[in-house]
């Protein structure tokens, strides 16, 4: 099963896309998860609360009469348009240590992305005016279905949504300003999220999943999470041993080699680039930049007549 988040045309197919709804990818439709016949929510978290009667009734709805949208009629978000928490893991990829001057983690080096960050998947990525050390590293996403606790390794799919591509935007300089890194981490739009979340069925093994990202073209990561450090199962365990997961939290689980920083010199993303990042068995993200556009003039003070 593949559910996405999109806006659709509000009361006729040529009307503005106004209305947010939650679906089910059916070949090239979305099956409306927010029809009577289904009646569920609009949005993906509260969807994902309701639990297992809820998810079940998402599974079926392609055999029901619920209203379908085309692909080409909608605009995808970010399949989890505000999630509770979005939590990211640092040098999982040994490659990507390396070529950060870093040595290999011997635990894993978790850190906050804001939730105000998340973008759709064919959202603009600004860079903002602050800095021009804006970086991308793509990544793979795991959305959690239910709250979960000191989750051991062995049942990590029991609580897992399922798979999403990510890409945890990063701007370098205000990176290095905490050893948090959340200030560089969490600048508005810089986490796209998408196309939609991927159920672990359909995915099969994820340890055998291709992870590739392109700078206008030019491929730039080419990896598989095969390679990860820390496994998906290690990830759970160890977060849920200090405190819950929840439904509709996002997890990314590390970039590989290749990210700009590694460059010499380095490469920095601007305006007018595009990223693609391309998981076989999950789905594309491309991303065009654009510069923040310049902050409007201050009014003018009143001063009377």
């Amino acid at each position: 099963m593949r559910l996405a988040t999109f806006l659709a045309p509000d009361e006729t197919p040529a009307g503005p896309m106004t209305r947010q709804h939650t679906g089910v990818v059916d070949g090239d439709d979305l099956v409306d998860l927010t029809d009577p016949v289904i009646g569920l929510p609009a949005d993906m978290t509260a969807l994902l609360t309701l639990g297992d009667e809820a998810w079940e009734r998402a599974a079926t709805a392609a055999a029901t009469s619920a209203r379908r949208w085309g692909l080409e009629q909608v605009a995808l978000l970010a399949p989890v348009t505000l999630p509770p928490k979005v939590l990211a893991i640092g040098r999982n990829y040994a490659a990507h240590a390396a070529e950060m001057g870093a040595e290999r983690p011997v635990r894993q080096l978790w850190f906050n992305k804001q939730r105000t960050a998340v973008t759709g998947p064919s959202a603009d990525i600004v860079v903002p005016a602050v800095s021009e050390q804006v970086d991308y590293e793509g990544e793979l996403g795991l959305v959690i279905r239910r709250r979960a606790k000191s989750v051991p390794a062995a049942r990590w799919l029991d609580v897992v949504a399922g798979f999403t591509v990510g890409n945890d935007v990063s701007v370098r300089d205000w990176q290095a300003h905490s050893p948090t890194f959340t200030m560089g981490k969490s600048f508005d739009t810089h986490c796209p999220l998408g196309p939609w979340i991927v159920t672990p069925d359909e995915v099969g093994d994820a340890r055998s999943l291709r992870i590739r990202t392109w700078v206008n073209g030019e491929l730039r990561q080419d990896a598989t999470t095969g390679d990860l450090i820390f496994g998906f199962d290690e990830m759970i365990e160890y977060l849920t041993t200090a405190f819950p997961l929840e439904p509709g939290d996002v997890l990314l689980t590390g970039t590989p080699s290749g990210v700009g920083a590694g460059f010499r010199p380095q490469r920095w993303l601007k305006s007018g680039d595009v990223v693609r990042i391309e998981i076989t068995r999950v789905g594309v993200l491309e991303n065009r930049v654009v510069d923040q556009p310049p902050a409007a003039p201050p009014p003018e003070p009143f001063l009377g007549r």
